[in-house]
């Protein structure tokens, strides 16, 4: 049964060697996140039909932003994999810790940190920090798409064992001889492509003059995606199944749902950002002097 399988595709998971250096693939997705990231954060942040008018943030900013959401983005997403995933792993081992070449980070845990630096920045430089989220949620997706694809690359976080007769069944060579989802793809496409097409339509619909719509809406639909593609992925075996056959990808994602669906109800109810000016100014918007 299992020869009906499709084999895994043997990728070198290192993308480049330069003598004793080598660079994954999967650091080139973290690299890519961010770069193609940034770059789509300028063109909304230069859209004045998106924000129905002058956007609360400027380009430089952005720039600015780039290094504090990678920071939250890294440590946010180790101290959660240490945190949610392998405590007593690393409470055994904590030079391991800082050990990040090696694997293992958290999305929700790098969601966090960027909270964290979003809400930071804002602050210290006086922008609205619903719209900074919006924006930063906008382009998540794109980071999200190229390291499930790294995740894929990698045969690693594979899926549950499959129905040898699915014709994308897939064995991987880490995985036992058993045929499985490749729920790396399944993410890829549904926290990736499918929520960056949803989130960028709804941008071109109007939802930036919503500050915290784009937040919310990226929280709660991530959540779903994730909930969902839970069902195919084959849990950490250093967790397994926890409390009702949930997994802790779902029981982190249940909050997120909730506190998602509060923001876009918030966002929806406060009325537009073009018939009520955001209360905290932004000097730089109205400078004539652009850095670009």
């Amino acid at each position: 049964m299992t020869l009906a399988a499709l084999p895994f595709p043997m990728f070198d998971p290192v993308a480049l060697a330069l003598g004793p250096f080598a660079i994954r693939w999967y650091a080139l997705a973290y690299i890519g996140g961010i770069v193609f990231g940034w770059i789509y954060a300028r063109q909304i942040v230069k859209s004045r039909r998106a924000w129905g008018g002058a956007a609360p943030i400027t380009p430089v900013q952005m720039d600015d932003f780039i290094l504090w959401v990678t920071l939250g983005i890294i440590l946010g997403g180790r101290i959660g994999y240490v945190a949610f995933y392998n405590p007593a792993y690393f409470a055994a081992h904590p030079a391991e810790i800082i050990r990040l070449w090696e694997g293992g980070m958290s999305f929700h845990g790098g969601f966090l940190g960027c909270v964290v630096a979003v809400m930071a920045f804002a602050r210290r430089h006086r922008i609205p920090i619903l719209s900074l989220g919006d924006i930063t949620c906008a382009v998540g997706p794109i980071g999200l798409f190229l390291g499930r694809i790294a995740n894929f690359i990698n045969s690693e976080l594979w899926g549950r064992p499959a129905d040898p007769s699915l014709p994308w069944a897939m064995v991987f060579p880490n995985g036992g001889p058993l045929p499985r989802h490749p729920s790396q793809l399944y993410e890829a496409a549904l926290e990736g492509i499918l929520l960056f097409t949803v989130l960028a339509l709804m941008i071109r619909l109007g939802a930036l003059k919503r500050p915290g719509l784009i937040l919310g809406s990226f929280i709660t639909l991530y959540a779903m995606a994730r909930i969902v593609s839970e069902f195919f992925r084959e849990p950490d075996p250093q967790l397994g199944f926890l409390w009702g056959g949930l997994t802790m990808g779902m029981l982190l994602s249940i909050p997120m749902l909730i506190i998602g669906l509060a923001i876009v109800y918030a966002a929806w109810s406060r009325g537009s950002r073009a018939s009520d000016a955001q209360a905290i100014p932004n000097p730089g918007a109205s400078t004539k002097v652009d850095r670009d």
